[in-house]
């Protein structure tokens, strides 16, 4: 069974997601739902961000649903990064965010708690 956790900061972009996607918290029950089943990178929906220098496999998702967001489907813009421990079977989220309000992950956070 797949263990899911999060960063501390990960709930403060959570919450202030929230108050403009009400969904939010049922939606990512359903992206958690997908993660126990297949925890890996699944392009196009989800990507491993290579480049960090890490051993920690960390994956950005790219297409979440988002009810919310009528009429968007999965191409919502919302962006969900996560830690995969696949021996440990567990999941930690880092970071959610709107592509709007940001172009990419926050990289000084994935460094601080993962190295």
């Amino acid at each position: 069974m797949m263990e899911f956790n999060e960063l501390e900061a990960f709930g403060k972009d959570l919450k202030k997601l929230l108050k403009r996607y009400r969904s939010l918290t049922e939606d990512l029950e359903v992206v958690k739902k997908v993660l126990r089943v297949e925890p890996k990178e699944r392009p196009p929906f989800s990507f491993r961000i290579s480049d960090l220098g890490l051993e920690t496999c960390i994956i950005k998702v790219r297409k979440i649903a988002c009810k919310s967001l009528k009429g968007k489907g999965v191409n919502s813009g919302l962006r969900l990064v996560y830690a995969h421990f696949e021996k440990e079977k567990k999941i930690v989220f880092v970071e959610l965010y709107h592509k709007s309000t940001k172009e990419n992950e926050d990289r000084d956070r994935i460094y601080k708690n993962f190295t």
